[in-house]
């Protein structure tokens, strides 16, 4: 099993449109597109405090990971409400992406 965690901090200011922009489009073009979230956030402790959003998804390989994000971007409600949602300006100030693998950690993580 593969996850990814995305952390996105928000422009200043444009937190709440980017909470609306998963819960608007992102969260159903992840079901549509058969993209396994496992969590989603918003950062209280630590940098970024009430300003990140951090989600993990879950994949069974990089393969699968490429295929079903390439397919999401491309998707042409994404593509609309991506732009749509940025006519005044990028929601997202910066973002982090980590690739944690779980295999080496037995069947626990199989669940």
């Amino acid at each position: 099993m593969l996850y990814e965690v995305r952390e996105y901090v928000a422009t200043p200011g444009r937190l709440q449109s980017l909470i609306a922009r998963f819960n608007e489009h992102a969260f159903r073009l992840f079901d549509k597109h058969q993209m396994d979230l496992v969590q989603i956030g918003v950062t209280s402790v630590g940098d970024h405090s009430f300003n990140e959003v951090v989600y993990t998804l879950r994949f069974t390989d990089v393969a699968d990971m490429e295929h079903k994000w390439g397919a999401f971007v491309r998707d042409p409600e994404w593509v609309a409400a991506f732009h749509a949602s940025e006519t005044e300006g990028p929601l997202v100030q910066s973002m982090r992406r980590r690739l944690v693998e779980a295999s080496s950690f037995g069947e626990w993580c199989r669940k």
